[in-house]
């Protein structure tokens, strides 16, 4: 529907996602384990985790805006710069039960910031990458998200148990933000059709689009996929404040929650992505959500040591890169190019609900039932989601010489 710009290296996308993933790390690694220090209760860390996710469910109101007006290099800017003044500021106010409604305040604010990072580089992806490579972009663009996260969150909390100043975490993660925005100049600004002199008019265009990607079978089992609870990782956000019952420290928490737990999801999400251009998406997607409930099995049975903690969150961090990795996929390849942030974002709205309730689900069963049941439960919603998904995928297959109408609808 716009010209194609040159075809950027899928590498540059991990770095613009950086600081996507960098806003949750911050909050869900370095704000999570320091608030449990302090005594807040697992259930309330959980909450404030949750409250990262919950504005990644609205963006779909304000992604028409980021479609229709400025360019996609423009708001990148303007959320990056948001991002990391955000963070910085969370940094700044004390981890304390005090100031917990302060925090999370700051914690939306920064949610919301990092919602125009992932839009504009949504919009730099679909106009950008050919259809054949998408699986791969959506890799290197899920590495960045899940390894900003887990180097961010890292980095933050190693920081802020080594200095006297806990601002100082904040501000250097959000400089590592601001650095993020130098991949610009690996991508071309592309000419959308849905920039018109009128923001109506745009506006108009937008939901054109939008309305064919919800009429048409892919678009429809991928609104299904990311409802359901599969792969959504929810006890990544509660990690840092139940480390303590394998006896694991702050450096351990900020060593495997963060830089290696962001290499594991990295490689996770670039493998997938390259599995994901040589087989059925949506079957991708299912079969890495069953792997990473079988890795919350595994963790639930084995003993309570430091090296168990280790081993289990990095496989659990490995597994959870493939799953978003497979998610991008899935949703690149539904929404086509035309009006890309708002349809992306439709989708990636409805995927973060499950994320969410998950999340608050993992710390309230983890407060009533412990951490075992924690760990099964999470493992066997995905597992019904995924027989769910199957079934009605099964169900909507047209008869045959009824064949889809293109394997990227537009």
């Amino acid at each position: 529907m716009g010209s194609v710009p040159r075809s950027p290296p899928p590498a540059a996308f991990l770095v613009l996602l950086v600081p996507f993933g960098v806003s949750s790390g911050y909050v869900s690694v370095t704000l999570a384990f320091m608030l449990a220090k302090a005594g807040m209760p697992t259930a309330a860390v959980a909450a404030i985790v949750a409250f990262s996710v919950w504005p990644q469910t609205w963006k779909v109101i304000w992604a028409p805006l980021v479609d229709t007006t400025l360019g996609a290099k423009a708001w990148y800017l303007i959320g990056a710069v948001l991002t990391a003044a955000s963070i910085g500021a969370v940094g700044a106010v004390a981890p304390t039960l005090n100031n917990a409604s302060i925090l999370t305040i700051l914690v939306i604010v920064s949610s919301l910031a990092s919602t125009l990072v992932s839009m504009s580089s949504e919009i730099l992806m679909s106009y950008g990458i050919e259809d054949a490579r998408k699986g791969a972009v959506s890799g290197w663009s899920q590495a960045g998200n899940l390894g900003g996260a887990g180097i961010g969150g890292g980095l933050g909390l190693f920081i802020a148990q080594h200095v006297d100043s806990i601002w100082i975490a904040g501000t250097v993660v959000g400089l590592l933000c601001l650095l993020c925005c130098l991949a610009l100049l690996l991508v071309d600004e592309p000419v959308r059709s849905t920039r018109q002199r009128r923001y109506i008019d745009g506006l108009i265009e937008v939901f054109k689009d939008l309305w064919s990607v919800a009429c048409s079978r892919p678009g429809l089992l991928a609104l299904l996929l990311m409802l359901l609870p599969i792969g959504s990782g929810g006890a990544q956000g509660v990690w840092s404040a139940i480390a303590g019952e394998w006896q694991a420290g702050a450096d351990t928490v900020a060593l495997v929650n963060g830089v290696l737990g962001g290499i594991a999801s990295l490689v996770g999400a670039v493998a997938a992505g390259f599995i994901c251009d040589r087989m059925e998406r949506r079957l991708a997607y299912c079969v890495f959500g069953l792997a990473l409930a079988a890795v919350a099995i595994v963790m639930a049975l084995l003993p309570r040591t430091p090296a168990v903690f280790v081993v289990t969150t990095l496989a659990y961090a490995l597994v959870l890169g493939a799953c978003y990795a497979a998610y991008s996929a899935v949703v690149l390849e539904a929404i086509g190019r035309g009006a890309a942030a708002t349809k992306f974002n439709l989708l990636a709205s409805v995927s973060n609900v499950p994320v969410a309730y998950m999340t608050d689900t993992d710390g309230v069963t983890h407060d009533r039932f412990g951490t075992n049941n924690m760990l099964y439960g999470e493992a066997g919603a995905a597992i019904v989601a995924v027989v769910i998904f199957m079934l009605a995928e099964r169900l909507s297959r047209r008869k045959p010489g009824r064949a889809e109408s293109g394997r990227y609808p537009s």
